[in-house]
């Protein structure tokens, strides 16, 4: 199974390389630098989930909702990269991975609006 991942992820690669519009479902999220990451361990502070999605670019922000009476995560947030072919790489990659016994959710963004 593993083999066939890396297969699909080089053919992703390709496709995005060699610019082939609609080849891939990630080109309709060509415009957006933002992903939505859900499932995260209500441990998890900005710096760890940075650390995670710094794997795949440069990350240049994050907004995690808090409760407002605990103070504690959401378990989810909405994280930006500073090139937005990072987020096809965060997307397959991360994607039902396992982080602290919990399964991550990574989507693409469409129209993110950062809070006031």
């Amino acid at each position: 199974p593993r083999s066939v991942v890396k297969e699909i992820n080089k053919i992703n690669q390709a496709e995005l390389d060699l610019g082939l519009s609609g080849a891939s479902w990630h080109d309709e999220y060509k415009d957006s630098a933002y992903v939505f990451v859900g499932g995260l361990h209500f441990d998890l502070t900005e710096g760890d989930v940075i650390t995670i999605f710094s794997q795949y670019g440069e990350v240049m922000d994050l907004h995690m909702p808090r409760d407002k009476d605990t103070g504690k995560t959401k378990g989810f947030g909405f994280l930006m990269y500073e090139d937005q072919r990072s987020t096809v790489l965060a997307v397959d990659n991360l994607n039902g991975a396992k982080v602290l016994e919990r399964t991550l959710r990574v989507d693409h963004v469409k129209n993110y609006k950062q809070p006031k």
